[in-house]
């Protein structure tokens, strides 16, 4: 609080003074003064070139030349058949794949249907033999889960082909899961941006509050598209719906942050992180395996990558990934908006400081 003089005190008394509450704050981030000159010209055209030319190289270099890195795979078979047919497999396909044992054909299915292996070899047990794959998994890998089946068995046949997860009729290209989560992260990024365009001197929590109805909003509006209308990702309705409120909020409240501590570089910088580098390795187009080993870890924390997971679970894996996608998205969300809190509590008592040494 500060005080000031009243300049017109009545004959006699002493003037009176006037206490004043220092000024709101906002969460808005520090405002900067336009560029001017050649800054104003070169700059934006650094900036805009640095995001593109991050996509290209980004986006090349994860899927150029997709190659897998050890998928796993099932085996149940004999000591004997399980190293014959490791060793063809290498043959055909050197380093795609990698034998993992198991006990029995239901938990090898097990593990197909829960995503822990690509594929599943049963000798049959001195039977026909079989490959037991997800089509869920897209195009891309069964194109190349189909190279096992190139395996001779013991009579020199090829190995017969069984899909126990196919892709829905709506989805034929495995691709749904992807395109929805993009445009969710686009989304996303332009309300974290767009936000503070519009509306830069909000408190925050009329900003949490905005966060919150976009969030929410684009989750039911991306459902209802996605499942309702195109039928394109099936699964249950209200989970789908949760995920892709936390994801839309994950990535929003992310822009938001980085615009608030960054200033006008948290657009670019969210953009590189949330949209290029996020669904690039999301596992959308090509599972995580695929990826550079530079790029997979990120398909674990980031939102894309977790939510992508996720949705897939929901849609054809029996869940796999749903708790942990939930886990992380949400602790983004309040990661995000509590570094949104902290910084305007600091801001607040700078000014209030500020006031009183006035």
């Amino acid at each position: 609080m500060t005080d000031t003089i009243d300049a017109s005190p009545e004959a006699g008394r002493p003037p009176r003074r006037r206490r004043h509450a220092p000024a709101a704050q906002s969460d808005a981030p520090p405002a900067r003064p336009g560029l001017k000159g050649p800054k104003a010209v070169i700059n934006p055209v650094v900036t805009v070139l640095a995001v593109g030319l991050a996509f290209v190289s980004v986006f090349l270099a994860a899927f150029h030349t997709p190659t897998a890195h050890r998928l796993p795979v099932a085996v149940v078979a004999t000591d004997h058949s399980a190293a014959l047919f490791d060793v063809r497999l290498q043959r055909v396909a050197p380093e795609a794949f990698q034998i993992d044992r198991y006990a029995d054909p239901a938990s090898a299915r097990h593990a197909v249907q829960h995503r822990e292996a690509y594929a599943a070899y049963l000798s049959g047990g001195g039977g026909n033999p079989e490959i037991l794959y997800a089509g869920a998994n897209g195009p891309a890998v069964s194109s190349l889960v189909a190279s096992l089946g190139a395996v001779p068995d013991g009579g020199g046949h090829r190995i017969p082909m069984v899909d126990i997860l196919p892709l829905s009729a709506g989805d034929s290209r495995g691709l749904s899961v992807f395109y929805a989560s993009f445009g969710l992260v686009l989304a996303g990024f332009l309300f974290g941006q767009m936000t503070y365009q519009v509306a830069p001197r909000l408190s925050f929590n009329q900003r949490v509050l905005s966060l919150g109805l976009f969030a929410v909003v684009g989750g039911l509006a991306t459902t209802l598209i996605s499942c309702t209308a195109f039928g394109a990702i099936p699964g249950d309705f209200l989970g789908i719906f949760g995920i892709v409120t936390l994801l839309a909020g994950a990535v929003g409240a992310a822009t938001v942050a980085l615009i608030r501590v960054f200033g006008p570089i948290g657009a670019p910088l969210s953009s590189i992180f949330m949209l290029i580098m996020g669904n690039a390795s999301s596992g959308g187009v090509l599972p995580p395996a695929f990826l550079p080993g530079w790029l997979q870890p990120l398909a674990s924390v980031m939102p894309a990558g977790v939510g992508v997971r996720a949705l897939d679970g929901l849609a054809y894996f029996h869940h796999d990934g749903l708790t942990r996608g939930a886990v992380i998205l949400a602790a983004w969300i309040a990661v995000c908006v509590g570094t949104l809190f902290l910084l305007d509590r600091i801001a607040a008592t700078s000014g209030i400081v500020h006031a009183a040494n006035r």
